[in-house]
Parts: C-alpha cells; sequence; structure tokens
C-alpha cells in the first residue's frame, strides 16, 4: 500500500552529529474529540513540529542494535492521544449492539449508526478479552495492527474526523518530547516507577490510563502500561537504510504479517524495554491463544501486554488518501 507523505505527516533525512529536537510549526489547540451518539471523548494533544534525532546513541545503556544509527527527522505538526484508547471506546467499535444500545441512550443526528454500519469490525469476542485485569477506564489490548486501524477507519466514519496509528518517527518523536535521554524524564530509571507500569510496580496486569505523571508533552502512560502499536513494519536494520538514503520512505509500509513494530514497553516489561528509543516486533507467538472458533485471525491476539493510541495529522489528507490507508487489505491469519 502506497501511502501521501501528508497521510503519514513525517518526512526523515539523515544526520551524523549529535542533533538537539528544534520545535517548528505548532497545531491548534489541543481538543478533545466527542464521539457522536454517546458518552465518550478523546483527549488529544497538540504536538508541535520540529526535527530530532530518531534512535539512541551507541553510549545508551542496555541499547539494542536496531535502534541505530541515529538519523535526523523532521515532523510535521500533529495531534496525539493523550491516553491510550481505554476499552470504553473500542467496545463501541468491537461490539455493533453495545454501539446501538449507546446511541439510544444519547440520541442524535449525528450518532452516524448508517455509516459505521458499512465499516469493517470484528465478530464480538467470546470471552472478556481483558483477561480478568480491567474494563473500565483500562486500555484495549489485545487487538491486532489491522484491527486497530479498522477502528479508526470507524472512528472516522463516527466524528467525520481522520485518525490513524502513528508512525514510528512520529511515537519516538513524541515519546522523547524534547529529551535525549534514555526515557523522557531523564537518564535515572530510578524514577520509572512516577511514571510508567512496568514490571516493578504492576503486580502482574495494567493498571488504568493516567494513573502515573506525563511526558514533557502532556502524554500519560508513553512509557509502559501497554505497548503500542505503530503503522511501520519492523524491518531490523531499517535505520541504516534511511542513514545511506537507501529507503526514502518516511516510514516502513507493512508488506507481511510478522513483525510490526510496536512501541514504549508495557506491564510485563522490564526498564530497558520502556526507554524512548527501545523497538519491540509483534511475533507470531502472540497468536497462539486465539479464543475465537474458528480463530479470528485479522482481529485478535492474546498479547494482553499491546494496545494503541491514536494520532491525527494537521492537515488533512484527500478522501482518496484516506480510503488508502483504512481499506488495507488483511494479510493472510492477520
Amino acid at each position: 500500500m502506497r501511502l501521501n507523505r501528508f497521510l503519514l505527516a513525517a518526512t526523515l533525512t539523515t544526520a551524523t552529529a549529535s542533533y538537539s529536537t528544534a520545535q517548528t510549526a505548532t497545531p491548534a489547540k489541543s481538543y478533545t474529540q466527542t464521539i457522536p451518539g454517546s458518552d465518550q471523548t478523546y483527549a488529544m494533544v497538540a504536538i508541535p513540529g520540529g526535527t530530532y534525532l530518531m534512535g539512541s546513541p551507541d553510549t545508551e545503556k542496555e541499547r539494542s542494535a536496531d535502534e541505530g544509527p541515529q538519523h535526523k527527522v523532521a515532523i510535521e505538526p500533529f495531534y496525539m492521544g493523550k491516553y491510550e484508547v481505554t476499552w470504553n471506546l473500542y467496545d463501541l467499535f468491537a461490539f455493533t449492539n453495545m454501539e446501538k444500545e449507546m446511541a439510544a441512550k444519547y440520541p442524535g443526528p449525528d450518532a452516524n449508526l448508517t455509516k459505521t454500519d458499512a465499516t469493517t469490525r470484528p465478530s464480538p469476542p467470546y470471552v472478556d478479552m481483558s483477561f480478568g485485569m480491567g474494563r473500565e477506564g483500562y486500555p484495549a489490548i489485545n487487538m491486532t495492527q489491522y484491527a486497530a486501524i479498522k477502528f479508526c477507519a470507524w472512528l472516522y466514519a463516527k466524528t467525520g474526523v481522520f485518525y490513524r496509528l502513528p508512525t514510528e518517527a512520529e511515537w519516538e518523536y513524541a515519546c522523547r518530547a524534547n529529551t535525549t535521554t534514555p526515557y523522557s524524564f531523564g537518564a535515572d530509571g530510578t524514577k520509572l516507577g512516577e511514571y510508567a507500569v512496568f514490571t516493578g510496580n504492576s503486580g502482574g496486569a495494567y493498571k488504568k490510563t493516567g494513573t502515573k505523571k506525563p511526558n514533557p508533552f502532556g502524554l500519560f502512560d508513553m512509557h509502559g502500561n501497554v505497548m503500542e502499536w505503530t503503522k511501520d513494519q519492523y524491518i531490523e536494520d531499517y535505520y541504516a537504510s534511511v542513514a545511506k538514503g537507501t529507503v526514502k520512505e518516511p516510514f516502513a509500509p507493512t508488506t507481511a504479517l510478522y513483525p510490526n513494530s510496536v512501541r514504549g514497553g508495557s506491564w510485563d516489561d522490564e526498564p530497558a524495554v520502556l526507554r524512548s528509543a527501545a523497538r519491540t516486533p509483534s511475533a507470531p507467538a502472540w497468536k497462539v491463544l486465539d479464543p475465537q472458533s474458528p480463530k479470528s485471525d485479522w482481529w485478535l491476539t492474546s498479547a494482553s501486554f499491546v494496545g494503541f493510541r491514536l494520532v491525527r495529522p494537521v492537515k488533512t489528507p484527500t478522501e482518496e488518501e484516506i480510503k488508502a490507508y483504512y481499506n488495507i487489505k488483511p494479510i493472510k491469519d492477520y
């Protein structure tokens, strides 16, 4: 699938010297998206455009080879979800009956049930996909990258506003929030418990969104709680290709089932995985325990440590570009 650069709103160039983040254009103010026909909202934070060094330096402790070489990235202004998408909102997409019942409580001409009826969505799961860890106010988990993209399509039909998954470049830029240290709060991992839910304080389960301190951009849970899907295919040496100029795309398009890139670390991860530059590839093992029969290969996983959050580019893509993004073809056994 080929996507317009305005659709992804990220541009990559290369650099060899140390580089500090420099902000450029700033989008309009942060806002809260109201979801028609429901009591749900989704807070969006305005992220200024700028440039930064993506990846980690060779000297960073617990660094992995796939985080380098560092390369200069220019990012267009965009909006990003203040929190990870919760079950409260995701369930309106996953359960058609729930969406209709909610619309009956909050009726209005803008509920857009006719438009969302045409949206591709999963069959309702047979079991509680939170696996008993909590739903009200907790991040939605156990969806494929494909399911997360189709949720974005449903939300577009619902609101008329284009939302999508972030690219890896956008995600790291937003996570760093003008910092160059391993974590957005500094280099000292001893403070991690103030900002993140991880193995050291999770008690073996995720927590409600926003229970820890936000990063400098005002985004919560960028470190930990649940990992977050990006739009990118995970390619171990992609940064090297970017630095050499052999790759021109501002992101790595998804062309194969595995692996895709997730970011941020989770409640089930050690501190090193929660670093701003840390990359994690998805894996076939995430699909081993599918509770559906037959398996819902395109939609569900047993990765109870993976969720997602949304972004919105400041410059709205054309209708053709939006359709190209949402109308992806599911890869076999996705």
